[in-house]
């Protein structure tokens, strides 16, 4: 097993499987065969231990942002995200997110910087957490198109914990009433 696994964080009780909990998972990546390394990341969260089912949306394109804001002169990228029914406590189910995104080549040079593969942890249930290892909800989240859109299309009844329904967080950002 991965050391990171196996050491978990403090505050999960790494060796007791949690009760079933639907976690929202953001998939994204600008370089290489995004589809393929998505598809096969989709695949491999299938097969994790404790997680009972995956549910993904269609992969949406969307231009790379950057600290700065968005980037058209930067790769663009294929986003999804996927609803995973899983056991597993969700600092364990942040670490094999991790070792999937090194499995696919993930460097962490820069901040923002461009992907074969990032896998967010969005949201486990309701659960908040202020843990720098472990935010939860994703920091972020409310405020990206990307990650709400596919999100949206998969669960229509999808809330964002402290944040709101997925539909009216979206229809703020694109300007809707």
């Amino acid at each position: 097993m991965n050391r990171r696994l196996a050491q978990g964080f403090r505050g999960d009780a790494p060796q007791a499987a949690h009760a079933p909990t639907e976690a929202v998972v953001a998939l994204g990546a600008n370089l290489g065969d995004r589809a393929a390394t998505m598809a096969a990341a989709l695949d491999e969260l299938r097969r994790l231990p404790l997680v009972d089912e995956v549910r993904a949306s269609e992969p949406v394109e969307s231009v790379a942002v950057k600290p700065e804001g968005p980037d058209a002169s930067a790769p663009a990228y294929l986003n999804a995200v996927a609803l995973v029914t899983t056991r597993l406590a969700p600092s364990v189910l942040l670490a094999y997110l991790h070792a999937i995104e090194e499995r696919h080549g993930r460097e962490r040079r820069e901040r923002w910087g461009d992907r074969t593969l990032d896998l967010d942890l969005i949201a486990y249930g309701d659960l908040r957490s202020d843990d720098a290892r472990l935010r939860l909800p994703h920091p972020r989240a409310a405020e990206r198109d990307f990650v709400l859109a596919p999100w949206l299309s998969v669960d229509p009844e999808a809330v964002l914990p402290g944040s709101g329904r997925v539909e009216e967080l979206l229809g703020r950002l694109r300007g809707e009433r």
